[in-house]
């Protein structure tokens, strides 16, 4: 099992992001952060990237549940969805799996909690590949 969804799909950059928040919106998420990696790499190192953000996406609904099951679980929060530019108009989109990432934690309450999301999390790469 991979510790991520992906796919690849045609299309601006721009638009992919857009997309991507509305897919995550449809499965109950909402985007807390946007990191653009271009830009921070650009600013901190003076070097060229591709364009490359990281989306931090949560459902709050299960960030409640996963807390109350174990409190140090905030420190895997939120579920990061990357998209980036392999070229021009061709975008990768990529979502953390939370069955995966959260193996390590030994709690059977949070296995459940993680395939809910993970079910969530994958509806929307599906989505986006769908609709290419």
């Amino acid at each position: 099992m991979s510790y991520y969804f992906t796919t690849t799909i045609k299309g601006s950059f721009e638009t992919t992001i857009d997309r991507i928040i509305v897919e995550l919106k449809n499965e109950g998420f909402g985007v807390l952060t946007t990191i653009d990696i271009q830009q921070t790499l650009k600013n901190k190192l003076d070097v060229d990237f591709k364009k490359y953000t990281i989306l931090g996406a949560c459902n709050p609904s299960f960030a409640y549940k996963a807390l109350q099951t174990e409190d140090k679980i905030g420190t895997m929060l939120p579920c990061n969805i990357i998209v980036q530019e392999l070229s021009s108009n061709t975008i990768e989109i990529s979502a953390i799996n939370p069955l995966v990432s959260m193996q390590s934690v030994k709690n059977n309450q949070l296995k459940d909690i993680a395939e809910e999301v993970s079910s969530k999390l994958e509806n929307v790469i599906k989505n986006m590949s769908n609709e290419k």
